[in-house]
């Protein structure tokens, strides 16, 4: 049987113009593309969410295209400035839209920081967590104009810790991907038994 390619949702959680997180997550999204996987880019910047409301947001227009993205990826990968310590309002409104959705899923992280950016990650893993999601154990920073400046990376260690997200990404994606849908089509208890239709 031939799987079928993994699919990343790369979600860019900055709304700057000319935001250096959507430099970066455009960049992995090719290489994830030359890696084999089918990639979803969402730009919060260039399709803006509204603000979470428990009694209004399922309705909104574009509300159901979206929650099929999001549906159909097996990787979450999200990237979001650094700030004051904690992820942008735009991917947190983006987060608050969901959670069975990231059931059994793949979180990466990579963050724009000129503090390493580990709260920001600790936080996204927070997610991963209550939303029954696994997350690398890791997160990637970057610091912009160190790492990141006229809209290229310039730096080689940070050019090969993407490269090493990238891998990651795929393997575990994949491995993961896999085992969530043999969960959700078998008959065995499981944390993603509780989804089965």
């Amino acid at each position: 049987m031939i799987e079928p390619h993994l699919k990343v949702l790369a979600v860019v959680g900055s709304t700057h113009a000319d935001s250096v997180t959507r430099v970066v997550l455009t960049k992995v999204a090719e290489q994830l593309r030359h890696a084999g996987c089918e990639v979803d880019l969402l730009d919060l910047g260039r399709e803006p969410l509204a603000l979470f409301n428990p009694e209004t947001a399922y309705t909104q227009p574009g509300f159901a295209a979206l929650t099929t993205r999001v549906e159909l990826a097996d990787v979450l990968l999200l990237g979001t400035p650094d700030y004051h310590g904690s992820i942008s309002s735009a991917l947190k409104n983006f987060l608050d839209h969901f959670w069975r959705e990231f059931s059994g899923k793949l979180f990466a992280t990579i963050v724009a920081s000129h503090e390493k950016g580990l709260t920001v990650t600790d936080q996204l893993r927070t997610v991963a967590r209550q939303c029954y999601a696994w997350s690398l154990p890791y997160g990637v920073a970057f610091a912009d104009k160190q790492d990141v400046a006229g809209g290229e990376i310039v730096s080689d260690p940070f050019r090969g810790r993407l490269e090493m997200l990238v891998r990651d990404v795929r393997v575990y994606g994949e491995l993961l991907a896999r085992q969530r849908r043999s969960d959700l089509a078998g008959t065995e208890p499981g944390f993603m038994a509780r989804l089965r239709k």
